[in-house]
């Protein structure tokens, strides 16, 4: 397996005399200074599915091989033109997968089925459904341009052209194209590992018992989903309360397990933020306050080597900052490069005034081919996340909006869920 280089240490650092960070700054920090960690390795087309292609790869064999008939019909040397025409027809036909051994003399027709090569001398076919067939002969009225209802060898992509670009994640339409070219062994990159920590005394796991001032860990459940949902491998790193050094062995235990890291809450600077304070020890930590609401704190370092994204605390914020900051970062780590989300302006179905500064991102849904948004922009509001069909993108500056006018609408879809 061919191994990328590290991160360098500095990887994350921030422009001298840079705090208060817009989010495309921010975006474009993370793009320009991250490059892929996993390792390159060939696999069966049957594992292919969902893997990220290392390397170009190129057409093995043209696809259609050989110029073939698109119907049910009889083929002949065209073009036909207008009025009546009577042709011969050769003896035997032309199926799919067992060709016709001659050739098809000018002036005469061959019977022929869908996807069957076309015999030496056809190279227009016309549907039975316009035919009158009788034994030996047809007829049928033209015109008919020459090459009708014929698929040509190599229209769709021929031999030794690029199939598919190094970078694509890999769906069942491009496994279909890869067989279909000859490929048998596929080119990918090792499944991006990342692994899911969640922090706090206060955290308990659902169904346990909660006592006062304990809350369900929402955080974990919905990371580990998001990371399968992107076509990552998670990897559960459970929960750790606010002790710094078992957080430390947690961290390297999750830096020898995963690609890279997220964690949940402590990533401001209070007395109880241990991840933001641990990770100092590293001397690779930056704490970017980011103009972005919900969100804004989101620590960035590496651990043992391992690139950490430090998430808000709060599920709404954890959520949007993975989704509009992890998930193209890590998209770019497992070799696709980086992915933007992928939106559309649609009418809005609401009223909102928002103050200048910072990018908005409210949970909203699609409607009747409106946006509503959710009845509480709350971060608390986990069940706004459940409601959602997506986000609605205010950008950095003052803004009032009024029903119909448009707003930018990114469905979890577009996001890469």
């Amino acid at each position: 397996m061919l191994q990328p280089p590290p991160l360098r240490n500095d990887c994350f650092a921030l422009p001298p005399g840079v705090d208060w960070t817009p989010v495309d700054d921010a975006l474009g920090l993370l793009r320009d200074r991250l490059s892929p960690v996993t390792a390159s390795q060939s696999v069966p087309l049957s594992a292919a599915l969902g893997r990220v292609l290392a390397e170009d790869v190129i057409a093995s064999r043209s696809n259609p091989p050989q110029a073939n008939s698109a119907v049910d019909g009889y083929g002949f040397a065209g073009p036909a033109g207008a009025g009546a025409h009577v042709l011969p027809l050769v003896a035997g036909r032309a199926a799919a997968g067992v060709p016709h051994d001659g050739s098809v003399p000018a002036g005469k027709a061959i019977r022929i089925l869908t996807g069957a090569a076309l015999p030496p001398g056809v190279d227009t076919v016309i549907m039975e459904e316009d035919v009158t067939a009788e034994p030996g002969r047809i007829a049928f009225h033209g015109p008919l341009k020459a090459g009708a209802n014929a698929r040509r060898a190599g229209e769709d992509i021929a031999e030794g052209e690029t199939a598919l670009r190094a970078g694509r994640r890999l769906g069942p339409g491009d496994l279909a194209l890869l067989a279909a070219v000859g490929v048998a062994n596929v080119p990918v990159r090792a499944r991006l590992r990342v692994a899911v920590l969640s922090t706090g005394d206060e955290l308990v796991e659902a169904g346990q018992a909660a006592g006062p001032g304990r809350i369900y860990d929402a955080n974990r459940p919905m990371l580990l989903g998001v990371i399968e949902r992107l076509g990552f491998h998670p990897v559960d790193m459970g929960r750790v309360g606010d002790d710094r050094g078992a957080l430390r062995a947690r961290l390297d235990e999750a830096a020898g397990a995963a690609d890279a890291i997220l964690t949940s809450g402590g990533a401001s600077a209070g007395d109880e933020d241990h991840v933001s304070a641990l990770l100092k020890e590293t001397g690779a930590l930056q704490e970017w306050r980011i103009a972005v609401k919900p969100g804004r704190p989101l620590a960035l370092a590496l651990w043992g080597g391992r690139p950490v994204f430090g998430l808000p605390g709060n599920p709404v914020a954890a959520m949007v900052c993975t989704l509009v900051f992890a998930a193209p970062a890590l998209a770019l780590l497992s070799g696709q490069g980086w992915r933007d989300p992928q939106g559309f302006d649609l009418p809005a179905a609401f009223e909102k005034r928002k103050k200048p500064g910072r990018r908005e991102y409210l949970r909203a849904r699609v409607r009747g081919g409106r946006a509503e948004v959710f009845h509480s922009e709350g971060s608390g509001r986990i069940s706004g996340l459940s409601w959602a069909d997506g986000l609605v993108e205010l950008g950095d500056g003052e803004r009032h909006v009024r029903p119909g006018d448009p707003v930018r609408f990114i469905p979890w879809g577009g996001f890469g869920l």
